[in-house]
């Protein structure tokens, strides 16, 4: 065993970092500019075998054999480029001077499998976001670029909120999609929520945006359920200079962003950002229904349900944005980066239960990253913190419920905002995670471990903490490992998995499997994962309208003693193929996948499950706070059933020459019911349908694209139309008239429904963008953007405003560094 094991060791010895032969050094530039690409991925092709360049666009691969190697070098946005290069036991020199990518298949990402490899090769379906769309879009809002990729179900709330979902089963409180900022977990501790419009980072700050498409929880762990958006920010070393943005536009928008990059020496660099933007949201008060109960003679006939218009409602929003970054150098192969990023945010958003008014909500991270061609470290510190956040629904009921008993103006408008209307969030997470990548020949991998902290404080307003002192702490550690190998014969193999251990829901395995092959064309690939969503803090801790809603952590006891299970995961398989590459030839590049989707467990919306004695091991009248009101009463969330779906996604895109680009997409989804499968009988009722399982997506979407790029002119016209759904989520409904009823109402398009307004379905449009640009000088550029360009009325989301016509002009300063 001893010399089996000194074996290994010198094996492994000779083919890592201290092996001996020639070596292949050189540097990677930009064609037009002479700058060095740092970060640009170098390799031998065909392995993994290779290098990344450093601050000053150097490489150096070593330990090589004589021969002759076929040598790649890639940088996200630019064309990649190969060299024949002879090695004979000592250094050769090559050098390469990349163009930026205007072939497609050509951009490298590192979403797929953590590392950096041509979109083409990678195992997953993987939309990108380029700094080139970034500059070339007319608007602070760079969520309004999501509505151009495929397989992506994109939503307009307003002026400001967007937001995506990806492959069915949307909601007005979806966490099934994480966002990821430099390696960064960006959501809320408490809801499990993506940042949004609460992200701290700004447009010209922004690199590009890579959106993975399906499962890919082995890698990122839990809730990277259906979808990924993972949003890579510059690098000062690689963009410096100075930008100033000015931009105004109808619905009184106005915007001003700063950016500021500097290499100061060798060894450090920084870059400053700053935002503020401010406007109005489109003219909509939501409908509120209440129980009018009233004898005082002040308000309706009793046992009358009444809409009342949201009371107070403030239809203005204001985004301050600021961020740091400190770089700095510690050798040739390593750099020690600190960020700070912070928001103040006040805008509207759309609920399950109405619309919240978000107030002054703070968000601020702390992170520190060791970056090195074989070790990423890093550690992080996201604070979330908002005081007079509130639900405007609430708040209007329990103005009125004051007015109904007799309480003045004055009184009732105080009373308003002391109900459980009012939000306090004043939480944070810890994060540390450690990764190591290697390779040996043909075989690469990566293997990492991460924990991840949550502190969760509410001051008792909606979850079961009970003041400013009282964190529910919830801790996960995870360890993720992935392996390559090449086969040959442009055979390559993946396999990734993932262990997690969690406070609450307990240890989960997940796994994913894929094979690629590559040809002269392009590369079709195979692929099995699984994805999960985990029960947030809200559903395991929450603690609503005095404990009749009441998070699900530690299961209930009903009085027949029957036992309501804990919330635990929901589990997602996917089963994948496609193809991307070129078509016939290289003007016409397709990115096509067909997938088939297996879900379990469902983590249920709020669900009413009878009369409780305990939750977990404790009396319910020493946790419902309004027990003598509901006597034990609890809705709570649950896991139920199992569905399948399927879909297919098509892209396709033109290069009619290096000016003008077409871009069609086409996305189709469905699914069976079973209305026998009594396991999916969610509201039981005794009938299986579509209200049990709540799909909430188009069976039909398509857009076409056209792009313009020439000397001092840029612009781009995009359609999109998205076929009509008919949409239910919690207290919202968006559907067309039928034979059944919701929430104990019937569904009737234009009419009221139990809790809210029935506008009809979501969708049903053609919509047209635009955008337009000029370079004045080689410094400065005017820029609009329009969306809805013929003002067709239209609903995205319910809860939500009819979207109208949006434009903004811009006004750029680009001035460059040293």
């Amino acid at each position: 065993m001893k010399n089996l094991y000194l074996t290994l060791v010198l094996t492994l010895l000779s083919v890592g970092i201290f092996a001996q032969g020639g070596s292949i050094t050189g540097t990677v530039t930009d064609s037009e500019t002479g700058e060095a690409l740092i970060g640009a991925n170098v390799v031998i092709k065909g392995t993994a075998n290779g290098d990344v360049t450093d601050p000053n666009g150097k490489f150096e691969i070593k330990g090589l054999a004589n021969g002759t190697y076929t040598i790649v070098a890639s940088y996200v946005g630019f064309q990649a480029v190969d060299q024949s290069v002879s090695v004979s036991g000592s250094a050769v020199t090559i050098d390469f001077q990349l163009e930026e990518g205007t072939v497609f298949g050509e951009e490298v990402v590192i979403s797929g499998s953590r590392q950096p490899e041509k979109i083409t090769e990678t195992p997953a379906t993987i939309e990108i976001i380029s700094s080139k769309d970034l500059e070339n879009w007319g608007s602070f809002n760079t969520g309004e670029l999501l509505s151009r990729l495929k397989g992506v179900d994109y939503i307009r709330s307003g002026v400001v909120g967007t937001g995506i979902n990806v492959r069915g089963f949307n909601s007005n409180f979806n966490a099934k999609n994480t966002q990821v900022t430099d390696g960064r977990f960006s959501s809320l501790v408490a809801t499990g929520l993506p940042f949004g419009p609460l992200s701290p980072q700004i447009k010209e700050d922004i690199d590009r945006v890579e959106v993975i498409l399906g499962p890919n929880s082995a890698l990122y762990g839990p809730n990277a359920h259906n979808g990924l958006v993972n949003i890579i920010t510059k690098d000062p070393r690689a963009s410096e200079g100075t930008t100033v943005a000015l931009g105004a536009g109808n619905q009184n928008v106005f915007t001003s962003r700063l950016r500021h990059a500097q290499i100061l020496n060798d060894k450090f660099a920084f870059k400053l950002n700053f935002e503020y933007t401010r406007g109005e949201e489109f003219q909509f008060a939501d409908s509120v229904y209440i129980d009018r109960t009233d004898n005082s003679g002040n308000g309706g006939p009793d046992g009358i349900k009444e809409g009342y218009e949201e009371y107070d409602l403030d239809n203005e929003f204001e985004f301050i944005k600021g961020g740091l970054g400190l770089y700095y150098t510690l050798n040739d192969d390593s750099d020690l980066i600190f960020s700070y990023d912070a928001s103040n945010s006040t805008y509207l958003s759309p609920t399950n239960v109405g619309r919240n008014e978000i107030i002054d909500w703070k968000i601020q991270t702390f992170h520190l990253r060791y970056v090195s061609p074989r070790i990423f470290a890093q550690a992080y510190l996201s604070l979330s913190d908002t005081r007079d956040t509130h639900s405007l629904d609430d708040r209007t009921k329990a103005y009125w419920a004051s007015r109904d008993g007799g309480a003045s103006e004055a009184e009732a408008a105080d009373a308003s905002l002391q109900s459980g209307a009012r939000f306090i969030d004043d939480s944070k997470r810890w994060n540390g995670e450690v990764q190591y990548n290697n390779n040996w020949g043909a075989f690469n991998f990566v293997t990492g471990v991460q924990f991840q902290r949550d502190m969760a404080n509410s001051h008792g307003t909606y979850l079961l903490d009970e003041n400013e002192d009282d964190f529910i702490t919830v801790d996960q550690i995870g360890w993720y490992g992935q392996g390559q190998y090449a086969f040959g014969s442009g055979f390559k193999g993946t396999f990734a998995l993932r262990a997690d251990n969690h406070d609450v829901y307990g240890f989960n395995f997940v796994p994913k499997v894929g094979l690629t092959k590559t040809v002269e064309s392009g590369t079709f690939r195979i692929t099995y994962g699984q994805g999960v969503a985990a029960p947030t803090i809200l559903n395991m801790y929450g603690d609503l309208f005095g404990g009749l809603i009441l998070g699900n952590a530690e299961g209930f006891t009903l009085t027949d003693g029957s036992k309501v299970e804990k919330q635990t995961i929901e589990k997602l398989q996917t089963y994948e193929i496609g193809y991307k590459g070129n078509i016939g030839s290289k003007k016409l590049y397709a990115d096509v996948n067909a997938y088939y989707n297996i879900s379990e467990n469902f983590l249920s919306p709020v669900t009413v499950v009878g009369v409780t004695t305990h939750r977990g091991d404790t009396p319910i009248e020493d946790v419902q706070s309004a027990y003598g009101v509901y006597g034990g009463l609890v809705a709570t969330y649950i896991n139920f059933g199992e569905f399948n779906t399927y879909g297919f996604d098509i892209g396709l895109n033109y290069l009619v020459n290096q000016n003008i680009t077409l871009d069609f997409n086409y996305s189709y989804f469905d699914y069976p019911i079973d209305e026998d499968n009594l396991e999916n009988d969610f509201n039981n009722d005794g009938t299986v349908n579509k209200l049990d399982l709540l799909v909430n997506a188009p069976k039909n979407k398509a857009s076409f694209g056209f792009n313009y790029n020439k000397d001092k002119i840029f612009g781009n016209v995009f359609v999109r139309w998205v076929e009509e759904y008919d949409y239910f989520s919690s207290f919202q409904i968006a559907a067309a008239t039928q034979d059944l009823t919701y929430r104990g109402t019937p569904i009737v398009e234009n009419a009221r429904g139990t809790d809210s307004y029935n506008y009809g379905p979501l969708a049903g449009f053609v919509n047209v963008d635009l955008g337009f640009g000029y370079r004045i000088t080689d410094t400065f550029t005017s820029s609009i953007a329009v969306t809805n360009l013929f003002d067709s009325e239209y609903r995205e989301f319910t809860a939500s405003p009819f979207i109208g016509r949006l434009y903004s002009i811009e006004l750029k300063l680009d001035l460059p560094g040293k």
